[in-house]
């Protein structure tokens, strides 16, 4: 409690001298006013982390979008890869949560759902995930412009939703990512708009169901790779090779993705090996006994197969001189 003659009074002026009115206005909102709200220096320091996450996301979301012209590179909905269109239908679905907070009030669960969505997914999943055929893949290719595509869509969404509460921070970023057309258009403001009708997605549902799963396997995966780093068999997990013994439905769903599965798990391969009960399902990571890759960092036995290039894998040589490598999934 504080209190004026104790002197213990955390002044807002002083908060927004030091650390910024973006943090002060996060707090507030962050904090449910139906009870006491409580403030120290230990919960402005959580929320400065919060806000730095949130920032870091757009930054990524800004720097892979400045290449990105949607009236020339966008991609339809039903031509994007399939986690593209998770991505966009789960950006669907937070907005809609999002925007009926907003209709009642509660703001403290909007910025709990928006930092979710920035560290878990997007930063800990789809992001993480998308980071090798953002920067892998050909600059021009049908999979990096999938990519962008949701991207794009993701972002105009986001800053939207983040404006009421971080309106400094959308404001600044929205220069950058409307495009000098759109930036004028707006009157050079975010608060011209309204809230972004996302494309609609014919499979959401299924999509969200699957990748659901897809989240499950992956932390089970991430905690094995873990397990071996820190014994010392690997160093990053593309290092490592993975075969996921999974039953029943759950391994029909894995062998959907094909060869793509790699991506998802980041790993330089996966494979999976059915088995009859849920008792015997494992995760048996092996460490990777070809070369590493210069360009993509993936460990593969075709490293060094061009002779005018010794140091790349078949799939960076094909993106960077063929055809381009084939991406259906991730």
């Amino acid at each position: 409690k504080m209190s004026k003659s104790k002197g213990n009074v955390v002044a807002p002026q002083k908060v927004s001298d030091s650390l910024g009115a973006e943090i002060l206005r996060l707090w507030v909102a962050s904090t449910d006013y139906s009870g006491e709200l409580s403030i120290s220096d230990e919960i402005l320091k959580r929320v400065v982390e919060a806000y730095r996450r949130i920032r870091n996301t757009l930054r990524f979301l800004l720097a892979n979008t400045s290449d990105f012209d949607p009236a020339q590179h966008a991609v339809p909905v039903a031509e994007m890869l399939e986690i593209d269109r998770y991505a966009i239908a789960n950006m669907a679905r937070l907005q809609a949560e999002v925007l009926a907070h907003f209709e009642t009030y509660e703001f403290h669960p909007v910025v709990a759902k928006l930092q979710m969505y920035c560290s878990e997914d997007l930063g800990g999943f789809y992001l993480d995930i998308l980071k090798d055929r953002l920067y892998t893949s050909g600059v021009e290719s049908a999979a990096r412009r999938s990519a962008q595509t949701a991207v794009w869509h993701i972002t105009q969404s986001l800053l939207r939703l983040m404006a009421p509460i971080l309106s400094f921070t959308a404001e600044e970023a929205w220069r950058f990512f409307a495009g000098k057309d759109a930036f004028e258009a707006s009157g050079e403001t975010i608060f011209s708009q309204v809230y972004y009708a996302l494309p609609e997605v014919a499979d959401s549902a299924a999509l969200l169901d699957k990748f659901a799963v897809l989240h499950e396997v992956r932390a089970a995966v991430t905690k094995q790779l873990e397990e071996v780093r820190i014994a010392g068999s690997i160093g990053s997990s593309l290092q490592a090779e993975v075969e996921l013994k999974v039953a029943g439905d759950k391994a029909v769903l894995l062998e959907s993705l094909g060869d793509d599965l790699k991506f998802v798990l980041i790993t330089s391969a996966a494979r999976v090996t059915p088995v009859a009960t849920v008792e015997e399902e494992a995760v048996v990571v092996t460490p990777s006994a070809h070369q590493k890759c210069e360009r993509c960092w993936h460990y593969r036995a075709d490293v060094g197969s061009h002779a005018d290039h010794p140091g790349l894998c078949g799939r960076c040589y094909s993106n960077l001189f063929g055809q381009g490598e084939k991406r259906l999934f991730a």
